[in-house]
């Protein structure tokens, strides 16, 4: 795989729903409420683009804080979607422990915005779906 290329597999589960994801070495699955007809066997997509977001940010920042020697005991990022004028809003709710100024507090939350996937996620990004040839069931 080439530098800075992410890749992921989706795949169709067995469920009504649910979607096996395999990330490089891990499985995942991801499924919707049993509402809308899923068997709710995992997070919706939704929920993990979210966490997604989330866990950047935390990451971001817990990198930016151990480079320059501040004291971050605990990160944690709540992620809602949220509705503001029509426009749906990925709204991160940012807690920060440890011994910090309200300088530093403030550093940190501006490095959490520039994480990749908040950066992803603000700018158009062009998505191309490609059909691959027809899967057909051979003759044994």
């Amino acid at each position: 795989m080439a530098s800075g290329m992410a890749s992921v597999t989706v795949s169709s589960n067995g469920s009504p729903l649910g979607q096996a994801i395999a990330i490089r070495q891990f499985h995942l699955t991801v499924d919707e409420p049993t509402e809308i007809g899923g068997d709710d066997q995992g997070p919706t997509p939704t929920e993990l683009l979210l966490a997604a977001l989330g866990s950047c940010k935390a990451i971001t920042i817990r990198l930016y804080a151990e480079r320059k020697g501040w004291t971050v005991d605990t990160v944690a990022v709540a992620v809602t979607l949220e509705t503001v004028e029509n426009q749906p809003v990925m709204v991160a709710h940012l807690t920060l422990g440890g011994d910090l100024t309200e300088t530093q507090r403030d550093r940190l939350r501006e490095i959490g915005d520039r994480c990749p996937v908040h950066r992803l996620l603000s700018q158009a990004t062009a998505i191309q779906t490609l059909l691959a040839p027809a899967v057909t069931p051979t003759d044994a």
